[in-house]
């Protein structure tokens, strides 16, 4: 039950996260024309706008149970707890203030955006920064948080790094 849970939760944030992280990569909103701006947010909001939250709220649930399974070992109570508190931030900054934004541009005509559509994509973008930010964050420190996991439930400490030679 504990590896099932573990690669769950592993899964879903790979996906919340690499997402996040791909269209950061991968997305130039200030090279796009008006018009393409429009376009390519709008296709995003229609494709991800509800999924992805959804996936998200898993993300933490499984990443918070994980935790949960993992209270007799302090280090990695603590490592999967503040993961799952990244998500949640991400969540956050989702909900309270990419969200707002999408729910004005998905009204927009692409041929047509408004005078304020720059100041608009600038502070959607700042937020998706932040929340990728979050996002990276929580994902290290839940595979951080699920290794120490596993080679404390396998009865073997984590191996220190090894010393360089003495010369």
């Amino acid at each position: 039950m504990r590896s099932v849970l573990q690669i769950a939760s592993m899964l879903a944030a790979m996906v919340v996260v690499g997402t996040v992280f791909g269209i950061w990569f991968g997305f130039a909103p200030h090279s796009l024309s008006p018009a393409g701006y429009v376009e390519m947010q709008q296709q995003m909001i229609r494709a991800l706008n509800v999924k992805m939250p959804l996936l998200g709220g898993v993300t933490i649930a499984l990443t918070a149970g994980c935790a949960y399974l993992a209270r007799k070992d302090r280090r990695a109570l603590w490592l999967l707890g503040t993961a799952a508190a990244f998500f949640v931030v991400m969540g956050l900054v989702t909900r309270f203030l990419n969200q707002p934004i999408n729910a004005i541009v998905i009204g927009w005509t692409p041929s047509a955006p408004p005078p304020e559509w720059e100041a608009l994509r600038d502070s959607w973008w700042r937020y998706h920064m932040v929340r990728t930010i979050a996002g990276v964050v929580g994902f290290s420190l839940l595979a951080a948080g699920l290794l120490r996991s596993r080679s404390t439930q396998e009865g073997t400490p984590p191996r220190p790094l090894p010393s360089p030679p003495l010369t």
